[in-house]
């Protein structure tokens, strides 16, 4: 099944579903697994010495090509990479997939997207176990850290039953 962000729900994705924290902020005590979403995320956790479990990249940052150094340090990332389809405004079956089977391994794995990665926060804390950790950007502001637990899956599965296509 694919989902498809409705016009008239996309300032509700504005609102960061968990806390919002700065770089300094940054520590090595976020719970594991830990799924990073966005090349600038992924990057800074990888400058902070800390590895995700899974990262989901584009190599765009604000949908603009991401610098050498950031796509450096994005490739340093996982072990296992996987390619997937997913336009601006969706999470595709294939996307929704590679992050399942991504949870379903011990492997540091990066998820590739051809397209963007705008929504897959929401497939991550969807599918991420409870305690886990899912750290996504927001332009402008900082880093939204979300501990997933039973009310955010939940809150997050709502916002997907409304995306259904």
């Amino acid at each position: 099944m694919n989902y498809v962000l409705p016009d008239d729900r996309r300032s509700m994705l504005r609102h960061p579903i968990g806390a919002v924290i700065q770089e300094n902020d940054i520590d090595g005590s976020l719970s594991r697994p830990l799924v990073t979403v966005g090349d600038m995320v992924t990057a800074t956790m990888q400058r902070h010495g800390i590895e995700p479990d899974v990262a989901v990249v584009d190599f765009k940052v604000e949908r603009s090509p991401c610098t050498s150094a950031v796509e450096r340090d994005v490739r340093q990332t996982g072990m296992t990479v996987r390619r997937v389809s997913n336009p601006a405004g969706m999470i595709t079956d294939e996307l929704w997939r590679a992050i399942e089977q991504a949870f379903a391994t011990d492997t540091p794995t990066r998820i590739e997207v051809d397209g963007e990665e705008d929504l897959a926060a929401l497939a991550a804390i969807a599918l991420a176990p409870v305690d886990a950790t899912v750290v996504y950007g927001l332009p402008g502001e900082g880093i939204a850290r979300v501990m997933v637990t039973s009310e955010s899956k939940e809150k997050v599965k709502r916002v997907l039953r409304d995306m259904e296509e």
